[in-house]
C-alpha cells in the first residue's frame, strides 16, 4: 500500500463515508438510539465525531447565529402552571425573573446584513434561583431536519460555497432534494414571514418537544410560543433591499433604540401541552421537530409576560460572550427524545467550550446568579476564587452534600441499538395545509421564490424533478403550478 496515496487530501477520498480513523459508516443519516424513537446514545462514536468536528469549525465567530443582538430585562408570570411543572421561576404569578435575550440570523456571517431571508434565533437565558435555563429557539417553529446527525451537513449546504465562499441555490436545492422533511420548513423560510421587520416584530418558538414536571411528578410534553405585544411585522424583498441598503444593522439599531427611548419591547409566552400517553394518537410524531401541532387540538396557553428594559452593558461581554445551551434546564423542566433536541444537548456545550473555553459558565453574563458549588477547577481561564484543600467529594472535611431529589422522567427504556427514520415521517401533509391557507398573491410569492432557488444554472433536472415531486405530494396544485414556472424559465 502506497501511504502516499492515502494521505490527508480528497484527491483520494474513499468512495463510502467513512470516521476520521477510516473506519467505514454505513449509515449518515440516523443516529444510535434506543429503539426508533427513543434517546439517542453517548457511544455513538460517529455522532459525536462528527458534531465535535463541527463545532471546531469556525474562531472565534459563532458558527451559526453569528449576527445578533442582545438586550436584558424579566420574565413575570401571569398565569397559574404549578399544576404543570415544580419549576420555582413559574411557581406563582407574579413572581419575575431576571432575563438576557439574543436575537440572531442563522447562517451568515457576523457583519451581514439584517434584511437576508435567514431564519433568525430567538434565545432567552432565565436566571433562576435553581440554576439558568436556557430556551434556545427560532422565530419559525420548524426546523429543516429531525436527526442532528444531518445538522453538519444541513448547515454546510446553507453556507457559502467552500471553493467560491457564495452561497448558491443549487447546493441548497440539491442536500434538501434528499431530505423531503424539510419542505415544511420552506414554507415558512420562503413565505413572506421569512425576513422580519425587525427583533420586536418577531415571534419566537422553543422550536423541540420538552417535558414539564409537577410536584408529583406527573409529566406533560410541552412546546413554547412566544408572540410579540406589538405584532408580527415582516419585509417583502423590495422593502428589504431598501432597508438593508440604508442601514444593514436596522434590526439590532431598532431594538437598542426602543429600548434607549422607554418603549420596552414585550413577548407574551404560551405553551402547547399533551399528555405522553397521547403521543401515538395523531398521523404525526409529536417529537419530530418538523412538525407542529394543531393550535385546534393543543390550544396555545398562556403563562407569562417578558419585558425587555436594558440595553447591554458593553456589546462583546454581553453578546459576543453570551452563550446558550438547550442542555440548560432547571428542576421542573426536563428533555424529550426528540432526537434533534439530543444531539443539541451535547453540540452546543460541546461548541461553547471550544469558542469561549472550558470555563465559559464562569463569564459573568453566563453565570448563574445563584449560590453554586462543585468541583470543576483549573482549566484554561478559570477565574474561580478557591482557598479550599479539599477538591473531591464525599469528604469528612467538606460537609457539603446532595441536594433535594427533584421529579425526573421515569418513562421505562427499551429496544434495541438503531440507526433508524421516524416511523411516522408524513413529511407532505403540514406543508401542503399551510400552502393552502395563503390567498392566492401570497402562494404566488412563495412560488416564485421556490423557482428562483430551482433556476440556478447548477441545478439539475433529476432535482428540479424531485422537487416538483416533493411539492405535487404536499399539494397538487402546488406542484404544478411550481412545475410551469419552471417550464416557463425554460428549466424543466
Amino acid at each position: 500500500m502506497d501511504p502516499m496515496k492515502h494521505r490527508p487530501s480528497d484527491a483520494h477520498d474513499a468512495p463510502f463515508w467513512t470516521t476520521n480513523s477510516g473506519a467505514p459508516v454505513w449509515n449518515n443519516n440516523s443516529s444510535v438510539t434506543v429503539g426508533t424513537r427513543g434517546p439517542i446514545l453517548l457511544e455513538d462514536y460517529h455522532l459525536v465525531e462528527k458534531l465535535a468536528n463541527f463545532d471546531r469549525e469556525r474562531i472565534p465567530e459563532r458558527v451559526v447565529h453569528a449576527r445578533g443582538a442582545a438586550a436584558k430585562g424579566f420574565f413575570e408570570v401571569t398565569h397559574d402552571v404549578s399544576h404543570l411543572t415544580c419549576a420555582d421561576f413559574l411557581r406563582a404569578p407574579g413572581v419575575q425573573t431576571p432575563v438576557i435575550v439574543r436575537f440572531s440570523t442563522v447562517i451568515h456571517e457576523r457583519g451581514s446584513p439584517e434584511t437576508l431571508r435567514d431564519p433568525r434565533g430567538f434565545a432567552v437565558k432565565f436566571y433562576t434561583r435553581e440554576g439558568n435555563f436556557d430556551m434556545v429557539g427560532n422565530n419559525i417553529p420548524v426546523f429543516f431536519v429531525r436527526d442532528g446527525m444531518k445538522f453538519p451537513d444541513m448547515v454546510h449546504a446553507l453556507k457559502p460555497n467552500p471553493k467560491s465562499h457564495i452561497q448558491e441555490g443549487w447546493r441548497i436545492a440539491d442536500f434538501f432534494s434528499h431530505h423531503p422533511e424539510a419542505l415544511h420548513m420552506f414554507t415558512f423560510l420562503l413565505d413572506d414571514i421569512g425576513i422580519p421587520l425587525n427583533y420586536r416584530h418577531m415571534e419566537g418558538f422553543g422550536v423541540h418537544t420538552f417535558m414539564l414536571l409537577n410536584k408529583a411528578g406527573k409529566e406533560t410534553l410541552v412546546k413554547f410560543h412566544w408572540k410579540p405585544a406589538c405584532g408580527v411585522k415582516c419585509l417583502l424583498e423590495d422593502e428589504a433591499v431598501a432597508v438593508g441598503g440604508a442601514n444593514h444593522s436596522h434590526a439590532s439599531q431598532d431594538l437598542y433604540d426602543a429600548i434607549a427611548a422607554g418603549d420596552y419591547p414585550e413577548w407574551r409566552l404560551f405553551v402547547q401541552t399533551m399528555a405522553p400517553a397521547d403521543q401515538d394518537k395523531f398521523d404525526f410524531d409529536p417529537l419530530d421537530v418538523t412538525k407542529t401541532w394543531p393550535e385546534d387540538v393543543f390550544p396555545l396557553q398562556p403563562v407569562g409576560r417578558m419585558v425587555l428594559n436594558r440595553n447591554p452593558d458593553n456589546f462583546f461581554n454581553e453578546n459576543e460572550q453570551l452563550a446558550f445551551c438547550p442542555a440548560l434546564v432547571v428542576p421542573g423542566i426536563t428533555y424529550s427524545d426528540d432526537k434533534l433536541l439530543q444531539t443539541r444537548i451535547f453540540s452546543y456545550a460541546d461548541t461553547q467550550r471550544h469558542r469561549l473555553g472550558p470555563n465559559y459558565l464562569q463569564i459573568p453574563v453566563n453565570a448563574p446568579q445563584c449560590a453554586h458549588h462543585n468541583n470543576h477547577h483549573d482549566g484554561f481561564m478559570n477565574f474561580m476564587h478557591r482557598d479550599s484543600e479539599v477538591n473531591y467529594f464525599p469528604s469528612r472535611f467538606d460537609r457539603v452534600r446532595h441536594a433535594a431529589p427533584t421529579p425526573m422522567n421515569k418513562a421505562q427504556l427499551s429496544g434495541r441499538r438503531e440507526r433508524a427514520m421516524l416511523a411516522k415521517e408524513n413529511n407532505f401533509a403540514q406543508p401542503g395545509q399551510r400552502f393552502r391557507g395563503w390567498d392566492n398573491a401570497r402562494q404566488e410569492r412563495f412560488l416564485g421564490r421556490m423557482a428562483d432557488m430551482l433556476l440556478d444554472k447548477r441545478c439539475t433536472q433529476e432535482i428540479r424533478r424531485i422537487w416538483v415531486g416533493y411539492w405535487s405530494q404536499a399539494d397538487a396544485q402546488l406542484g404544478q403550478r411550481l412545475a410551469a414556472k419552471l417550464q416557463a424559465g425554460g428549466a424543466l
